[in-house]
């Protein structure tokens, strides 16, 4: 027999976003449905070691959680209209009867209708990502704190103003409507790249990796596929995130400086991943919808498939950028296609570009001078066409403006090389 501790811990990693998102469907509250499965996996942890795992350990603990929610609302008195009908419901359920379900959440899944409720935009970005987290990521406020590195009070009273802020706005715990469900999806997708992104490259801290993170979003992406299987913009996030996760290990070296993409040691790279990302960004492309999720996999794709990085084929790179930035222009994506023509057509045709997104920026008041990347990436080609001086000056403005420490360390590193080519 396995041993109980290690089983509750995969039960409440892997079942309990749908534990949750069923408890606030009945309950209609996160705080009820929180106190609910928390007193559910206590309770396991202190009668599974003496009478044996149960045959069903989910539907155990979901059991246990929804008499807690009985409990609840019979001890509540103060709101005793509404909790006298809220357990009714829960009681009718907890004996196998399903009460009617509202037509308008005509996708059954309760974890889609609460990444939703998340994700309303009603609600901030930092408080989307926080109770996403929280709900249907099973991850701890501590836990969630020290991934973004922030006091785990300030975390808590984030998760706090979430939930009262869902609460006062009475938004409600449903899927869109069809006609809003592409703008809603949209943010959602965005949500689970934006805790990959902050798991992938660190903006601020000591390590540029966070794989709790990583792991974290892939999952959460596997499943927004599963509960929306025919949306191709879902599959190319997956196939995103898997492709450039396929790379964690070689990202960093053994005394955790920084290894940039072409030094990287591809033999080691996940090459489960890769082809698992490369089926599926080819099945989503086949679908004749493309979007930026699909796009953006495509070229991870091309970087992951090549076997050494003199055999990237920059053109097609190149020419992938140039169709995202048809369909979702932005400074990011103009500053890649740049690169990307640069180390495909010549590094001064490339420089002149990136040069040229300089000035517009400068001339609209952008943000791109304000980005650490750009400096990074254009001190890179001056370095490569030996301008040296230019490449210093610019090597140091990255500097100035990047706030991870391991990127720091290799920038620092870069300006080292060229100022001594200078002596």
């Amino acid at each position: 027999m396995p041993e109980p501790g290690p089983t509750i811990e995969q039960v409440f990693r892997e079942e309990s976003g749908k534990i949750m998102a069923s408890l606030i469907r009945l309950s209609g509250s996160f705080d009820w449905a929180e106190e609910a499965l928390q007193d559910a996996f206590i309770s396991a942890l202190s009668s599974w070691p003496e009478r044996g795992m149960p045959a069903n350990p989910t539907a155990w603990i979901m059991t246990a959680a929804r008499n807690r929610l009985v409990d609840f609302a019979r001890r509540d008195r103060t709101r005793a209209n509404k909790e006298s009908a809220l357990t009714y419901d829960i009681e009718l359920r907890s004996q196998g009867n399903n009460a009617p379900e509202d037509d308008a959440m005509h996708l059954p899944d309760d974890r889609l209708r609460l990444i939703f409720t998340c994700c309303h935009p009603a609600l901030n970005q930092e408080a989307q990502v926080a109770l996403t987290l929280r709900t249907l990521g099973g991850l701890t406020t501590p836990e969630i704190a020290r991934a973004f590195l922030v006091p785990e009070p300030t975390m808590a009273q984030r998760l706090v103003r979430a939930k009262r802020k869902i609460e006062q706005a009475r938004i409600p715990y449903e899927t869109p409507p069809p006609e809003q469900l592409p703008e809603r999806l949209a943010s959602v997708m965005s949500v689970i790249y934006l805790i990959f992104n902050e798991g992938y490259s660190a903006t601020t801290g000591s390590a540029l990796i966070r794989r709790e993170l990583c792991q974290e979003a892939i999952r959460l992406a596997r499943m927004l596929s599963q509960l929306v299987p025919d949306e191709p913009e879902i599959t190319g996030l997956l196939a995103l995130m898997l492709l450039q996760d396929s790379r964690r290990d070689t990202r960093v070296d053994d005394g955790g400086n920084l290894v940039i993409l072409e030094e990287q040691n591809r033999s080691r790279w996940d090459r489960a991943e890769i082809d698992e990302g490369t089926r599926l960004v080819e099945a989503a492309l086949r679908r004749h919808r493309v979007g930026p999720n699909q796009l953006q996999a495509a070229i991870a794709a091309v970087h992951a498939n090549a076997a050494s990085s003199a055999q990237t084929d920059w053109k097609e790179i190149a020419a992938l950028y140039a169709e995202l930035a048809a369909i979702s222009p932005s400074a990011v994506v103009a500053l890649n296609h740049a690169v990307a023509y640069a180390l495909a057509e010549g590094l001064d045709v490339g420089l002149a570009r990136i040069d040229a997104l300089g000035a517009s920026d400068l001339a609209n008041r952008g943000k791109l001078l304000d980005y650490h990347l750009y400096h990074a990436a254009r001190a890179d080609i001056l370095r490569r066409l030996g301008r040296n001086i230019e490449a210093a000056a610019a090597y140091r403005e990255a500097l100035r403006l990047a706030a991870n420490e391991v990127e720091r360390a290799y920038l620092t590193r870069r300006l080292e090389e060229v100022s001594s080519a200078l002596r």
